[in-house]
């Protein structure tokens, strides 16, 4: 992996994901420097891995070649205004994990065309299992996207996407699907509740379950997701019973229109900020 000078613009959940996945992988401490307005999370990241923190944006990115925008979307055009119009930004590579904000929009909240990465995370990178969609606009190096990759590679699986609206399609399939699986797990844990048995039972039959499918899934690449769960429906059995219930109340149309809600949303709130 490269070792540039790495700033974090906001000092939030992910940040501290990202730097304790790099610092856990042997990226150099002193090349890493993280910004924020309040002194708390900054103590903690300082304290817990070793970076180096400030309360000042304009000595993160005056420090930094690589600079991660890690900000609230509806803040980022504040922040970016503010910088230290002084400070050359020129060479330096940005990322951006906000939501819903395109590369033109940042590009303009930036004030100049500079090499832009536009990072899709989701929640399972804070144990190291994420799952990240990558878009690079046209100014971004093949060096550029292998640093990327090897950033966010440190907290989880990477894929690139060619076209940006690519990246609304990563959302819905991986940025905003741990909300449907912890939905549909508190559905089966309700329901074991209701068949008798107590909370802490009920979530562990239904916790265990799942990871113990992930784990099928990611151990079995050659099979299709089709053929491991036809190697568990066995016919005119439990199983076959229950699935067939999901095929009649049209599962598949069912998480269709959910994942097509989030690429809406995700639409929409391009325009919003």
């Amino acid at each position: 992996m490269q070792h540039r000078k790495l700033a974090f613009i906001g000092a939030g959940n992910m940040t501290r994901s990202i730097v304790a996945g790099l610092v856990s992988s042997g990226y150099p401490k002193e090349l890493i420097i993280a910004s924020n307005r309040s002194r708390p999370k900054l103590d903690a990241l300082q304290e817990e891995l070793g970076i180096k923190v400030t309360q000042s944006n304009d000595e993160a990115i005056a420090f930094a070649d690589a600079i991660v925008l890690s900000v609230k979307p509806q803040m980022m055009e504040d922040v970016c205004a503010a910088f230290d119009q002084s400070i050359d930004l020129s060479g330096k590579l940005f990322m951006s994990i906000a939501a819903g904000l395109p590369v033109a929009r940042l590009q303009e909240m930036l004030g100049g065309k500079y090499p832009l990465v536009r990072i899709m995370p989701n929640t399972p990178s804070l144990l190291g299992q994420g799952m990240s969609g990558l878009y690079a606009n046209a100014d971004v190096s093949d060096s550029d996207r292998d640093y990327v990759t090897g950033v966010m590679g440190a907290v989880g699986k990477t894929l690139w996407v060619e076209k940006e609206d690519d990246i609304n399609g990563v959302i819905a399939a991986a940025g905003s699907s741990p909300a449907y699986f912890f939905l549909f797990l508190q559905a089966m844990q309700e329901e074991c509740m209701a068949m008798g048995f107590n909370q802490q039972d009920s979530r562990q039959l239904v916790q265990q379950a799942m990871l113990g499918a992930a784990q099928m899934v990611c151990e079995n690449p050659q099979l299709e997701l089709s053929e491991l769960r036809a190697q568990v429906t066995s016919k005119g059995g439990t199983t076959a019973a229950a699935v067939n219930s999901l095929i009649d109340s049209d599962l598949q149309g069912i998480v269709a229109k959910a994942m097509q809600a989030a690429v809406a949303r995700a639409d929409e709130m391009a325009n919003l900020f």
